[in-house]
C-alpha cells in the first residue's frame, strides 16, 4: 500500500473564468482524488489576483488552494490531467507533510540540546515554575544571553574588540 502524504495543489485560471467553471473543475480534481483514494481537506478560493509576471497574455488570475492527502500516484495523475485543462493557466504541487516533519526534528533537536545544557549545568531539565514566571528568555537559565539583546557593545559602551597587543581600539 502506497503511503498517504499530504499536498498543497495550487491552479491559477483565467480572471474570466466563471464560478461554474471553477466548480466543475473542482468537481473533476475531485473525482481524481477519490479514484485514487485520497482526501481533500480543504479548498479555499483566494480570488483574483495579479501575476507576478504575465502568461499566456494575461495580468490576472484566479487562483485556487486545494489541501490533499493521497498517495504520490494520484498526484501524479492530477498533474497529467491539469497540463490537458484549457481553463488552468498554471498549476503547482507541494508535499507539505515533510516540510511538516522537518521542523518537528529540528524542534525535537533544540528541545534535546536545552536539556542537555541544562543538565550539564547542575540544573533540572525543565524550567522551574519560577523560572517561568520571571519570563526568562534564555534557554538553559544561565543568564548568558545578555550580550545578544544589548547589541555589540556591552554595558561598559566598549564593544570587547582589542586591537593589537590586547591594546583597546
Amino acid at each position: 500500500m502506497a503511503a498517504v502524504r499530504q499536498y498543497e495543489l495550487i491552479y491559477i485560471t483565467p480572471p474570466e473564468s466563471t464560478e461554474e467553471a471553477l466548480a466543475e473543475l473542482h468537481q473533476q480534481v475531485a473525482s481524481v482524488v477519490e479514484r485514487f483514494g485520497g482526501t481533500i481537506e480543504k479548498t479555499e478560493n483566494w480570488g483574483r489576483r495579479k501575476l507576478a509576471y504575465e502568461i499566456s497574455r494575461h495580468r490576472e488570475g484566479v487562483y485556487v488552494l486545494e489541501l490533499i492527502n493521497g498517495p504520490a500516484e494520484l498526484i501524479t495523475e492530477l498533474d497529467r490531467r491539469l497540463r490537458v485543462f484549457d481553463i488552468v493557466i498554471r498549476h503547482m504541487v507541494v508535499r507539505v507533510d515533510e516540510e511538516l516533519s522537518v521542523a518537528e526534528r529540528a524542534r525535537t533537536r533544540r528541545k534535546a540540546a536545552t536539556v542537555a545544557r541544562r543538565v550539564k549545568r547542575g540544573l533540572p531539565p525543565e524550567p522551574t515554575e519560577e523560572e517561568k514566571r520571571r519570563g526568562d528568555d534564555d534557554d538553559d537559565g544561565d543568564g548568558m544571553d545578555l550580550g545578544f539583546r544589548e547589541g555589540r557593545e556591552g554595558r561598559d559602551g566598549r564593544d570587547g574588540r582589542e586591537g593589537r597587543n590586547g591594546v583597546d581600539r
